[in-house]
């Protein structure tokens, strides 16, 4: 039997969301050369919406990218299916950029590693920052957000979902656990 929780609804994101792009804001003001960079496939739409955030606070572009990470996972050999390879595609030089990597839910780490792994082949640059609309503890690699909408203590055998409106049809985030 499964038992689903609401963690948040769409307002909840919003405002998550809002603020995390006021922080975004006042932590990269000395740093403007920013651009985004989304984890497909949530991380992307997420990603999306902190650009038109952060867009139309400067009155400026900020450049975003999509970045598949599947190539780079290091669970190849742990995994019985094959992973759906979405696009990559970052249309902007990251050498001395200021990147911010979105994801939605942050666990183990192994994703953000592995994202950090595919910028870099991209390039070199200034520093890289990530947000993550959920973090649900359970690392298993030093790697911490520099930005979370919500921390939400989970156990290992519980999933969280994160449903976005371009994606799924609604936005919300769900904990889902079997009892």
């Amino acid at each position: 039997m499964h038992n689903t929780i609401q963690l948040m609804d769409r307002d909840q994101m919003n405002r998550s969301l809002e603020r995390l792009a006021c922080q975004v804001l006042e932590e990269n003001l000395r740093h403007l050369d920013l651009a985004l960079v989304g984890i497909q496939r949530r991380g992307v739409h997420l990603a999306k919406r902190i650009q038109n955030l952060l867009q139309g606070r400067l009155g400026e572009e900020v450049p975003l990218g999509k970045l598949d990470i599947n190539l780079y996972r290091d669970d190849w050999t742990r995994i019985k299916s094959q992973p759906r390879i979405n696009s990559t595609d970052i249309a902007f030089s990251v050498d001395g950029r200021n990147i911010l990597l979105v994801d939605d839910v942050i666990f183990t780490g192994r994703t953000t590693r592995a994202g950090l792994e595919a910028v870099l082949d991209f390039g070199r640059p200034e520093r890289v920052e990530l947000l993550t609309l959920i973090d649900r503890g359970h690392r298993e690699l030093p790697i911490h957000p520099d930005y979370t909408g919500k921390r939400v203590h989970t156990a290992r055998h519980e999933q969280v979902d994160v449903l976005v409106q371009e994606q799924d049809g609604r936005d919300e985030v769900l904990l889902t656990s079997q009892e």
